[in-house]
């Protein structure tokens, strides 16, 4: 029986009516670029993440550009982020003349290590940039206090987290709490709503259960702003590209408005150099229908994650992915570690000749890539992100997939390894 990474089809025949019907509405309103049903989904999105505004772009990567754009990061300015990632995340700072500084990540959930923030951290730091890889949130707490003691901005890549959470105490972040470059348009004071930033959690603190008082956040509403890539294989996928900013600052949800369309507000009349970043009318139906499926497919991607622990966990060699305290996994990728020395392109040939789908998500950090040699990275810089490189390995998830297709997959991986 072959394994797919996902299985979009059997996603498609759950809900083909719906579908179908939200696509043939589209198609008969004729109305194909914006319009109500990317402004339905806007709402419908804001309100999903508890954020008070949600501007549709067209991909994730330009979810990020824009939302560098629209809260003043300029040439420059330099970007803390980690070197475990994929490429988008810097792209997205470097295409805005803006400087990627990287920091090492926490080696059980691969997210960027606050404690390795602050030594990066120079008179041009203007942001950090937080990646809640695989689906398991970025420890936001302490992210948040380094951002408000230093007066930094926030924006968090949540491609791969829609619907993950974080539990942590809210305090409120005064006005003073962030550096205020220059917008991409003039504002008033009164034009923004700072989002509350979150304190550190104690070293102590252990893992909250669902039933637990704590409250939980969905990850793209501690920052600035929070950036969601709507790829077909994510959690919640369009039928081609799609993203989307949430925020809750009116002023940024304002100038990213402006940035997608060519740099207007009114048409031809053009304020700044823009971008065509739109999300189509016929990607906003499918995503309204799927939204409504999200939190069931999570629950049953965590039930399937759940599946993988008990079988690969009399696996020799092999570590489940670690969920940190206060944290909500989504599993948009389940990600293994495997011994090191371990030859994992054997293993995956061997699960490829069985039918079994895997990905190495990523063979090769962000500092030794070929397009940021000119900042001089190399082997050893970034140690912990080197190794994870070295080790990691993906496999199947998805809503659909049986108990018997994860017992097949770990025993598969159980004799390979053995």
């Amino acid at each position: 029986m072959s394994i797919p990474m996902v299985d979009l089809k059997a996603q498609y025949a759950s809900i083909r009516d719906e579908i179908d019907g939200a696509v043939r509405r589209v198609i008969e309103n004729a109305q194909f670029i914006g319009g109500p049903e990317v402004e339905a989904f806007e709402q419908e999105m804001g309100g999903y993440c508890g954020a008070a505004f949600a501007v549709g772009v067209a991909s994730g990567t330009e979810a990020l550009q824009l939302a560098l754009l629209a809260c003043g990061i300029k040439p420059g300015d330099e970007v803390v982020t980690p070197p475990f990632t994929f490429i988008a995340t810097a792209e997205a700072i470097t295409q805005c003349g803006a400087v990627p500084v990287f920091a090492d990540i926490d080696p059980l959930t691969y997210n960027l290590d606050p404690r390795l923030i602050e030594e990066k951290i120079t008179p041009r730091t203007r942001c950090i940039m937080p990646v809640h890889l695989y689906g398991h949130p970025a420890d936001m707490g302490p992210i948040m206090e380094i951002a408000a003691k230093h007066r930094l901005k926030v924006i968090e890549d949540c491609a791969q987290a829609l619907g993950a959470a974080y539990s942590s105490p809210v305090i409120a972040r005064s006005p003073q709490a962030t550096q205020s470059p220059p917008p991409v348009i003039a504002r008033s004071p009164q034009a923004t709503q700072s989002p509350p930033p979150v304190i550190a959690r104690s070293p102590q603190a252990t893992r909250q259960s669902e039933s637990e008082s704590q409250p939980f956040r969905k990850v793209g509403t501690f920052g600035d702003a929070g950036c969601l890539s709507f790829f077909p294989s994510k959690v919640l996928g369009a039928y081609g590209d799609g993203g989307m900013v949430v925020t809750g600052d009116a002023a940024v949800a304002d100038n990213l408005k402006m940035l997608r369309n060519h740099g207007a507000k009114q048409k031809y009349y053009h304020l700044v150099p823009g971008f065509n970043s739109r999300l189509d009318a016929l990607q906003a139906a499918v995503l309204r229908v799927k939204l409504k499926h999200l939190d069931e497919w999570i629950k049953q991607r965590r039930r399937v994650a759940a599946l993988y622990a008990e079988y690969l966990g009399k696996v020799d060699g092999v570590a489940v992915p670690h969920e940190g305290p206060g944290s909500r996994h989504c599993y948009n990728y389940y990600t293994v570690r495997l011994k090191a020395g371990t030859d994992r392109g054997a293993l995956q040939k061997s699960l490829s000749a069985q039918g079994i789908s895997s990905m190495v998500y990523y063979p090769v950090s962000l500092h030794l890539q070929a397009v940021y040699a000119a900042q001089g990275g190399k082997k050893g810089d970034f140690p912990v992100s080197e190794k994870a490189q070295d080790e990691v390995l993906s496999l199947p998830i998805y809503p659909e997939m049986t108990e018997q297709q994860v017992v097949q997959v770990a025993e598969a991986i159980r004799e390979a390894t053995r």
